[in-house]
Order: C-alpha cells, then structure tokens, then sequence
C-alpha cells in the first residue's frame, strides 16, 4: 500500500462514535431540512388567518363582556320597577328596599349605583363604593363598601337628607347629612325621559348628580305608578374598562359610539380622560366638543362610513389601511333590550401585531421541531457513544486483566454480538486469574508478575513488621465440633482477621492451619508499617472478641486469639524449586514474632510485641513491660511487652 494513502489512513483514523454521530445528523438534515422549510412557509401563509380568527373570537368576548354589563343592569331595573315596596316613597319600607338595592349591586358588580326617584323629590340610592375615587368623593369612612342616600320629606319643614356608610356586611359604620337643595331626581334627564316616554330608557353619557362623574344610566317607571323612576348607573370608566384589547394586543384599542357617531367610552385611559374631562365641564350632559372627529381616534370616521354599510349592519370584520399600517377592524353593534339603538363597539388592531403573535407560534414550533432534530442527533451521539463505550469497556477489562486486576464482576452486554462474544472471553480469563489470586496475595502476585509476564520480585533483604496469631486450644475444639461445623466457623474467622489486615494495610502471606502470617512494608511499602501492624492487631483482638459473643449465642465455639508482633529485617522475595515458588519472608525477625504469639499462653496476654515495636511507635500505644524473656531456639533473651492499647493521646 502506498505510504501516502496509509498517512491519510492514520490522519482521518477517529473514534468509531464520531463516524456514526456524523453519519446520523447528516442524514437527519438532509430529511429534516426540507420539511422545516415548508411548514415555515406554510405557517407564514396561515399566521394571518389564523391571527384574524383569534382577534375575532376575542373582540366577540370583549363585546359579549360588555353586553353582559348592560344586560344586567337591564334586567335589574325591570325586575326592580316590578316590585311594589319600591313604590312608596322612603322612608316607608326603607330596610327592605335598602336590602333589595344591595342585592342588585351584589349581582351586577359592574354598576356603580342603584336609586328610585319619586314624584314627591324623594329619592332613595344605594352607591358601590369599590372603587377608590367613589369613596374619596363621598369622604367615606375606611372599611365602607356601600353608601345609601336617603331624601324623604322635601315638602315639608323636616327634611330628611343623609348619607349612610355601610361595611361590606351592610353593617352601619357612619352616617352623615347631605346636601339636597342642589339635587331634585325630578330634574335629572333620566327621570325626565321615563315620565315623558312612559318606557324604559338609555340616557347618557351625562354627569351623576351625587358624584359627579359621567355614566351611562338604565332607567323605567314603576308598572303600577309611571310617576315613580327606577335607574342603575354604570360610570363611563368602568365602561372604558371593560373594553381593554390589551390581551389581544399591546397596540389594541377598543371604543363604543352612540346612534349619533359620538365617542362614548374607550379603552385608551389618555383618550378616555380627555371624554371625561369634556362631560364633567357640562352639569347638565350636554356635549360642548364634537367626540366624532378622528381626534380621538383616527378609525371613528372609517367605522361611522362601514356601520352604514348594509354589509356591516350586523357587524363584522373588515381590513383598513390607517396610520401608514394594515389594521384589521371589527365591529359589532351593542344594543341591549331595545335600549343603546345605533351603539356599536369597535375593535382596532394592528395587523403586524396579529402576524407577530402567530410568527411567534410559528417560531415557537419550529424551534420544538429543531429540538426534536437535535435530540435525534443527541440521540444519534448517544448510541455512538453507547457503542464505542462498549468496546472501551472491553479494552479498560483487557488492562485490567494485564495488571492482575481481576475482581469478579458481570459480562458486559452490547447489542452487537461480536462484542458480545469477546467480552465473554474475556471473562473466562479474568474469572481464571481471579481463583488463581485467591490462593496468593493479590498484592503479591500484581509485583510478581508485570503485564508481560516477568518476574520481578526477587528476595531481597527489607524492613518488615510481622504479626503471628493462633488460636487457643483449637486441637481441642476440632476434636469436640463436626468438621463441618469447625470449617464454617475458621472460614468466618478467617474473613475477619483478612478483612482487618488488608484495611491496616497488611497482606495475609500465609494461613499455617489456624494461624495466620500478616506482613507489613512488603510488597507494598509502608513506611508506618509498626503502627499499622499495631492498630491492627489491637482492632483483630476487638473484632475476635465480638466474633465470639456471637459463636456463643449461636453455639459455636469461641476462638481465643493470641497475638505476636515484631518488626526487623527479613529477606522477603520468592523462594523454592524452579517449577514452584513461593512469596513469603524468612529470617529471625519472623522467627521471634512467632515466639512471640507463644508466650502469650506463660504470661496469660493476648498481644505480645517486642522491644523493637515498642523502639519504633514510642508513646503512641500503652504498653506494658514484662521484661527480659527466654525465646525458645534463640540464645539471646527478648525484651518483652503488652500491647495493652493506643495512648489517651492517640485515642483523641
């Protein structure tokens, strides 16, 4: 093969994961591309109608809202002019009629107040005080909810005129007299044009005589008595806010005009004031300013043309160009019962503003289309990964095995049954090198052997602790359990005293019958390896105490262990025939530890250790001196002592 080309080889040689994860999002957009690009297209073609449809349907529910506001007022005043205790002038039946008016408002939560005029002057209204600025003309109390006005008596010497404040319990909480010289119901236009008309009517807008605002009124006479005129307020503010657009659009407005095309409310709070401000100049409600002129608002001319327009004589939806922009109009008529003849409401909004909020749907769903394309590629990546993961995971167990790593652990599964196949082989190998190590120390055989195979621990003279253990008269204990039962319980015994060496950082060399051989600083260096040698014994005689309180509970025998500690030099390496070795140390300093582990049974102690632990752990263990011993096969005597525990130092 050509050099060069196998360069190309190596250079463009990448992770298996990069192939595929390119290979799937390539395929991806070349599919996806297309199909976002069209509903792109189509989306844009729809957001128009689909944004005509929505400022149709919520103008219809704005108009339906306000509807609803005069339709309930409405069907107060026809239920109230019903009622025949509303017929006699206040303050007869005062409780009862004061009780029915604030039921009313309690109903019609829109209507700002609820009042009777008699042909006598009297007059009798009940006021909802919800709204802040009602109750600072009133200079009504804190907590007011109500206010009655109450006239009665304005024929005679004792005129009754006061202005009642009442919780939202229609509890009193105040009282006051009120001025009636400059208010007579029988000079209000409302009064006037149900005894003149004898049937129920709209009037307004015009300013209320108590608190001087504009508003809109519902009035009809008593069936039984035309003379006696029942009305219902609702404030032009209220009115101005029930045609908010803003939930249709920032830039939405919303209007309603008269028969006469005069401006009666509007949704604009500037626009709105500057009505207000123009009928609360005239008393008596007559417009001084023309509201029909574009002024106010620059479609009042195109609506007053289109709701002339047999086409729009039931409203309807209608494009106009206005202000330099396309604007969609919608206008519907807002008659209620007969009363409001020629009112429409009219709703402008900017066409962009529409498009704008369906563009932005669009761009909403496109953007979760692109999410969905870029979890395909996530997707895409992560069955790459999942794959290339695989074959790390055999090649990282490959490793493993090469260091003497081998702990057992489950077959890695793939979806491909190649991998599948050698990660079986593999473990084969590491469950055949795994029961070769339990027959050696692990720390042993990972020097011994290198991943190619070489040995490399050669015998070798060291610094080594040492510790011996035996247990008590086990020929004797053998003799009185099964040998079942004697297996069981050395296994456990032998697991613990394992478990304890390698934690304090010992490697188990040798299990001698039913003693152990315990080395520290080799293989593994350890430059504490006496204090480590000593905590461990101290921690193997606890958890052999414990063992044992458990074997007595549980009828086994109890395993009294005895310990020897010493430290020294020793040759430590491989040792016997060509064919066979054997990972151990040899030298005096384990032959006294043994002796040591012995003397335990003449001096009845449990951890014996030499004057050399005692040299090279000083005061960080208590210690206590037994003196100069005979050691069995060695001619010069052992300073001998008992390792008692760790200092009250060292145990803080």
């Amino acid at each position: 093969m050509c050099p060069h080309f196998e360069g190309y080889l190596v250079l463009w040689s990448k992770p298996l994961r990069l192939h595929l994860g390119v290979l799937v999002v390539a395929s991806l957009l070349c599919t996806s591309a297309p199909i976002i690009w069209l509903a792109f297209r189509q989306g844009s073609n729809a957001a128009v109608s689909a944004g005509v449809q929505q400022m149709r349907e919520m103008s219809l529910r704005l108009i339906e809202g306000y509807r609803n506001t005069l339709q309930g007022g409405t069907e107060a005043v026809a239920l109230a002019s019903t009622l025949p205790l509303l017929a006699s002038p206040p303050p007869q039946d005062i409780a009862a009629k004061q009780q029915f008016f604030l039921e009313i408002l309690r109903n019609v939560p829109n209507a700002t107040s609820i009042y009777t005029g008699y042909p006598d002057g009297s007059y009798l209204q009940v006021i909802n005080t919800e709204r802040r600025d009602v109750r600072q003309t009133l200079a009504a109390p804190d907590g007011t909810a109500f206010a009655i006005r109450t006239i009665a008596g304005r024929q005679g010497a004792d005129v009754i005129s006061t202005l009642r404040f009442l919780d939202s319990q229609a509890r009193p909480i105040g009282e006051r007299d009120f001025d009636y010289a400059s208010f007579d119901p029988r000079q209000r236009p409302w009064y006037q044009s149900v005894v003149q008309d004898g049937v129920p009517v709209s009037v307004g807008p015009y300013v209320a005589g108590t608190l001087k605002v504009p508003t809109l009124t519902i009035a009809a006479p008593m069936r039984d008595n035309g003379q006696v005129v029942v009305g219902i307020n609702i404030h032009l503010q209220t009115i101005s806010r029930l045609l908010d657009a803003q939930e249709i659009s920032p830039r939405a407005r919303a209007y309603i005009i008269d028969d006469a095309d005069d401006l009666i409310a509007h949704s604009d709070p500037a626009t709105m004031n500057r009505l207000l401000g123009i009928w609360s100049k005239n008393a008596d409600g007559a417009v001084a300013v023309d509201t029909t002129t574009d002024s106010y608002d620059t479609s009042l001319e195109t609506v007053a043309r289109l709701r002339r327009d047999p086409a729009f004589a039931n409203g309807g939806v209608a494009r106009i160009d206005l202000d330099g922009e396309r604007q969609i109009l919608q206008i519907a008529p807002v008659g209620v019962s007969g009363l409001f003849k020629g009112s429409v409401a009219a709703i402008v909004v900017p066409l962009e503003d529409l498009v704008a909020e369906a563009n932005r749907l669009l761009l909403h769903n496109l953007l979760i289309a692109s999410a969905f394309v870029f979890a395909g590629v996530a997707a895409s990546v992560l069955l790459s990964r999942m794959v290339s993961r695989s074959l790390y995971r055999l090649a990282d167990e490959a490793r493993r095995i090469g260091d003497l790593e081998v702990g057992e652990k489950g077959v890695s599964h793939s979806w491909i049954s190649e991998i599948n196949t050698l990660a079986s082989a593999l473990a084969a190998s590491r469950h055949a090198i795994s029961q070769f190590a339990l027959y050696v120390p692990r720390e042993v055989v990972r020097r011994i052997v290198n991943p190619e195979g070489r040995a490399v621990a050669k015998a070798q003279r060291q610094d080594v602790t040492v510790l011996f253990t035996d247990i008590r008269d086990f020929t004797t204990i053998s003799e009185q359990h099964s040998p079942e039962d004697v297996v069981d319980t050395l296994s456990a015994y032998f697991e613990l005293l394992n478990t304890i060496a390698e934690r304090h950082g010992g490697t188990v060399v040798q299990y001698l019958g039913d003693s152990i051989f315990v080395m520290w600083n080799a293989p593994v260096p350890d430059a504490a390896h006496a204090e480590n040698g000593c905590r461990c014994a101290l921690a193997m005689k606890v958890a052999v105490d414990d063992l044992n309180e458990a074997n007595r509970q549980n009828g086994r025998p109890a395993l009294i262990t005895r310990f020897g500690l010493h430290t020294g030099p020793a040759v430590v390496g491989s040792f016997g025939a060509i064919s066979r070795q054997q990972y151990t140390a040899m030298g005096d300093t384990i032959n006294v530890a043994s002796r040591l582990e012995g003397l335990n049974k003449e001096f009845n102690t449990s951890i014996l250790v030499s004057a050399a632990i005692h040299d090279a752990v000083g005061t960080r263990f208590e210690l206590r001196p037994l003196g100069l011993v005979q050691v069995k096969g060695r001619a010069e005597k052992v300073d001998l002592w008992e390792l008692v525990g760790g200092s009250p130092r060292t145990q803080e």
